[in-house]
């Protein structure tokens, strides 16, 4: 022992003894194996299941929550895209979100997220980052109601802007579609031609984006041009649009106020042409 100790003279046959004794000792084992082999199977399935449905449950929540970035990306873009435009106005502004769209035939209506309590008025002008989209209709304290330009009963004073030739863009209730009506045969207007807000009537600020001229049909035996042009908004797929404060009510009052106490300070005359104190 001492000798196999220091020397280990014995670890051969300590090896080869191993090796013939190992079979006895895997079938002495091997019943009790054969008896635990169902049963780490049958955990080690179930583990695996539990496993697979967790990761897919984790996997379905993280398309969820891909899908949400993906929208947040997309919100921002267009928000940005309307911060752009707003500094473009360099006026009182305002951001509203689309609640509904009136699904009738042949009406181009929305309902926005701002009312009265956030000082909207009616014919106020809503546009995005492309153009102009239309006018609110009817206030109510918490929502508001706005007509499109492509509205049948919309009528938008444009002018081309490349020459100033002016027009009225009519809606026909196609949301990709506007005519413009009574325009002679001689009129200087081309397809491609854009059409921007004239600012007559008061009602829309001058100079927005409104259309793309898109059609030009000239018939020699008809007094007027027929005349088509595509919105530049986008009418089907805005879910933000712009308030824009340009003329008021309060400003409107103020003006009519002003001009009724300036007519009221002129003296009457009396038969003579004289003013009577």
């Amino acid at each position: 022992m001492v000798m196999d100790h220091r020397q280990q003279h014995m670890e051969t046959v300590r090896g080869v003894l191993t090796t013939a004794i190992y079979p006895i000792q895997y079938l002495i084992n091997l019943p009790a194996g054969v008896g635990e082999w169902p049963t780490e199977s049958l955990a080690t399935r179930q583990t695996l299941i539990e496993q697979n449905n967790s990761l897919r449950a984790q996997q379905f929540l993280f398309n969820i929550q891909l899908q949400k970035l993906d929208a947040l990306a997309a919100e921002n873009m267009r928000l940005r895209a309307l911060l752009d435009s707003s500094i473009n106005v360099r006026d009182r502004v305002l951001i509203a979100e689309l609640l509904s769209v009136d699904m009738k035939p042949f009406t181009q209506q929305v309902v926005i997220s701002k009312g009265s309590h956030h000082d909207v008025y009616r014919g106020q002008p809503i546009l995005d980052a492309s153009g102009i989209l239309g006018q609110v209709v009817h206030v109510s304290p918490l929502n508001s109601t706005a007509m499109l330009i492509t509205d049948p009963s919309h009528a938008l004073p444009v002018q081309v802007n490349r020459n100033g030739q002016r027009a009225i863009a009519m809606g026909t209730g196609d949301s990709n579609r506007l005519e413009l009506p009574h325009l002679p045969n001689n009129a200087d207007i081309e397809v491609g031609d854009l059409l921007v807000t004239s600012g007559l009537g008061g009602r829309f600020p001058p100079g927005y984006p409104a259309a793309r001229v898109t059609v030009v049909i000239r018939n020699p035996g008809q007094p007027f041009a027929e005349v088509q042009a595509e919105p530049t908004g986008r009418l089907e797929s805005a879910r933000e649009v712009l308030l824009v404060w340009n003329n008021p009510p309060e400003v409107e009052k103020v003006e009519e106020q002003t001009a009724a106490e300036a007519e009221a300070s002129i003296a009457p005359e009396d038969e003579n042409g004289e003013q009577t104190p």
